[in-house]
């Protein structure tokens, strides 16, 4: 099974395959699904891209299915994920969600989600798209696919997590260190990292 040291999944004790997928996404069903459909497949459009960006930024610290079973108490607390209307929110919006159990109960994380819309949104206006700045840390702007053979091959971070992390903080982005911007890059598909013999990779390939 997973580790969870400082927020981090590491692939300690892990088979590299179950029921032929990768073998972090385990038996439960809904890590099932969110492997199936959704982890590693390019994502183009900005909301869904600010979906992933407030759930790896809720992430820290946390296990990531923690967050994926309060994914839609965080999608009726955000707005369905609309950028403009969570940069709109205001500190009596934050208290009251500081009573919601539909997401994790901490102040400095939502203030960073509120935060972290508008300079989203900055970011839009700047590069035309948050997908364009998202892939102009990549050579030639296109994403990455890995031919990992092993679970214990896949990094915590890369070069263009590093510089995007770096350039995030730099414009006050929070919650987004190197590690959880590997996880987004993972989850939006600027990063396939399948590994090989799971049917996602394989039918990727095809």
């Amino acid at each position: 099974m997973a580790v969870q040291e400082k927020g981090i999944l590491t692939w300690k004790s892990m088979e590299d395959i179950i029921n032929a997928r990768c073998g972090w996404a385990g038996t439960d069903e809904l890590y099932i699904k969110y492997h199936d459909e959704e982890w590693g497949k390019p994502v183009t459009d900005d909301k869904t891209l600010f979906e992933f960006l407030v759930l790896e930024s809720a992430q820290a610290g946390l296990a990531w299915i923690t967050i994926l079973r309060k994914r839609e108490g965080y999608r009726e607390a955000f707005h369905g994920f609309d950028v403009e209307k969570v940069a709109q929110m205001t500190p009596e919006d934050i208290d009251r969600l500081m009573q919601f159990d539909g997401i994790v109960k901490n102040r400095l994380k939502i203030n960073s989600t509120v935060n972290n819309a508008k300079l989203f949104m900055v970011v839009q206006k700047e590069f035309g798209s948050f997908y364009q700045y998202a892939l102009s840390f990549f050579p030639g702007r296109q994403p990455v696919v890995n031919n990992f053979k092993t679970l214990s091959q896949i990094p915590a971070t890369s070069p263009e997590s590093d510089a995007m992390s770096k350039d995030m903080k730099k414009r006050g982005f929070k919650f987004f260190g190197s590690t959880m911007c590997y996880a987004f890059f993972q989850a939006a598909g600027f990063v396939n990292d399948h590994v090989e013999g799971c049917f996602c990779k394989v039918n990727q390939a095809e």
